[in-house]
């Protein structure tokens, strides 16, 4: 007898965002069970050999290495906040594209100017992803005021604390994160790359 109740289920609703999560956690896993080898060879960028096919793996691999359980929750759960919302408006393979393409140039970017420090983490990506928030809005001839408020404040406070904050955080690396989601949101929201 059918009482017309529907049964919940839960859903995998974001491929990527679940994939990118799962991938943390299971590089954090590794550090800790390594003592941090695993995520200093794989999953973090330092100037390092060209010959070696490992600095190409770390160039894409750091955003999914993490310093601490504190450092992956902060990014995880900026990431499981918007991701999800991205994925559906811009599609899977878009959203992927916006990760590797921040990894890349953040990975770059860190490996030619920073040659004695090492990069880790997702922040980038988070970054990306709240400036490709903000282009959610957008119509053609316009720039949603909330892009401009979203820019001023994120990437204006990484500025202000590259300069005169003195910590681990990679200010360049939010930067950059920034300017990629900003650059894809512009080109994505023009309709030049393909939804999937």
């Amino acid at each position: 007898m059918n009482s017309g109740k529907r049964q919940m289920r839960v859903s995998f609703n974001s491929p990527v965002i679940l994939g990118f999560t799962i991938a943390c956690f299971a590089v954090m896993m590794l550090d800790q069970m390594t003592r941090g080898d695993t995520t200093y060879r794989f999953f973090s960028v330092y100037r390092a050999s060209f010959l070696s096919p490992l600095t190409y793996v770390r160039f894409f691999g750091h955003v999914l290495g993490h310093a601490g359980w504190q450092h992956f929750f902060g990014n995880i759960m900026m990431i499981l906040v918007i991701g999800p919302l991205l994925e559906e408006k811009y599609g899977s393979s878009n959203i992927l594209f916006v990760i590797l393409a921040t990894a890349l140039a953040s990975g770059v970017v860190h490996f030619i100017f920073f040659p004695h420090v090492r990069l880790l983490g997702a922040s980038g990506v988070v970054f990306a992803f709240i400036l490709l928030a903000s282009f959610a809005s957008f119509q053609e001839g316009k720039i949603p005021l909330t892009f401009i408020l979203v820019a001023f404040i994120y990437i204006g406070q990484q500025v202000y604390e590259g300069m005169f904050v003195h910590n681990n955080i990679s200010n360049l690396t939010h930067i950059i994160g920034g300017g990629v989601g900003t650059g894809l949101g512009f080109v994505m929201n023009k309709n030049k790359m393909n939804r999937y």
